[in-house]
């Protein structure tokens, strides 16, 4: 008789149950949220950017490779630019490797350091 009403009392909390389970997802959600706008958004806004650079590139622009060797483009191909890093030499490598475009001031600061 005793473990009868112990099995009442246990089956008597059983109508919440769905929302308790709702309720064990919402950490998870936040995680989602949380490393969205730290990590997801972040990245995406910074691919855009370099797209943006790589496809505004044209002949003449003086640029920075991820390498950190400092050229201007010579010739650009659909999937490759070729940069004169000296006057008589040139290489050719992946646009991926292009780092940034370098400004005006840099140039002077160049010409400073030779």
């Amino acid at each position: 008789m005793l473990m009868d009403s112990i099995a009442w009392a246990e089956g008597a909390g059983g109508g919440g149950s769905g929302s308790s389970s709702l309720l064990t997802f919402v950490p998870f959600i936040l995680i989602f949220v949380i490393f969205y706008f730290l990590l997801i958004r972040p990245q995406q806004k910074k691919q855009k950017e370099v797209k943006a650079l790589l496809d505004a590139l044209k002949k003449g622009d003086k640029i920075v490779t991820t390498s950190g060797i400092w050229g201007t483009v010579v010739n650009l191909g659909k999937e490759t630019v070729t940069l004169q890093i000296a006057d008589n030499t040139k290489i050719k490598l992946q646009r991926e490797n292009i780092a940034r475009v370098r400004g005006e001031d840099e140039d002077k600061d160049k010409d400073k350091d030779a």
